[in-house]
């Protein structure tokens, strides 16, 4: 990661370690960060905007401490200047001090690596994912292929989930904010369970895109 990492700040977006997330690209100073990824290492962090964010748009609004940084895999750049990308989440940060000498922000960042598993945090990954699939099953057996799952390791479909599920986007960045895959799984079947129990419905393909 360089020492002074983009960042692109959104109300609703959390990108999480090794989930792919396209993105359309049209203000002017976001113009400008993609520009620069490109001639440089290609990578952007991915922050959470706080809520009351629309006052102070235009300006610097405070995000959440910890994102996620994003490598460009895909770029279209579009006639009118505009760009269409596609971020393959890399890993976790955590904004130390922000740097405003550009029209868009940067930081200096520290990484958060993912806490490294044992056995026994495996074994607790299949069991989680295992309760996962059958909350979801109606969901992840709809048909489509590009819900299948059976392909995935388990650090990538909880990834997955946590990205893609309509998840509110603070429950999302409180995902992310887990240290480690373990407890970020566990975190998620717990999420689920009280949002089925909430809605008193035997499925939840209300909360799966």
């Amino acid at each position: 990661m360089s020492d002074l990492l983009p960042l692109f700040p959104l109300p609703n977006v959390v990108l999480f370690p090794n989930v792919f997330l396209p993105l359309h690209i049209f203000e002017p100073r976001y113009r400008d960060m993609v520009s620069d990824a490109l001639a440089g290492d290609r990578l952007i962090g991915m922050v959470l905007l706080r809520p009351g964010w629309e006052q102070d748009y235009e300006k610097q609004p405070p995000v959440y401490p910890i994102g996620c940084s994003g490598l460009i895999t895909h770029v279209e750049r579009l006639a009118d200047g505009r760009f269409n990308i596609v971020l393959r989440g890399v890993e976790r940060f955590r904004v130390l001090q922000e740097d405003h000498e550009r029209r868009y922000r940067r930081a200096l960042v520290e990484p958060l690596v993912e806490r490294q598993l044992t056995d026994e945090d495996r074994d607790c990954l299949r069991n989680q994912r295992a309760k996962l699939e059958s909350l979801l099953s109606p969901a992840l057996s709809s048909g489509e292929p590009e819900q299948r799952t059976t392909a995935m390791s388990d650090e990538d479909l909880v990834n997955a989930l946590a990205q893609y599920l309509a998840l509110e986007p603070l429950e999302k960045q409180a995902l992310l904010e887990q240290q480690g895959l373990r407890s970020r799984a566990e975190s998620l079947v717990e999420l689920i369970e009280m949002k089925m129990l909430i809605a008193k419905t035997p499925g939840l393909s209300s909360i799966a895109h």
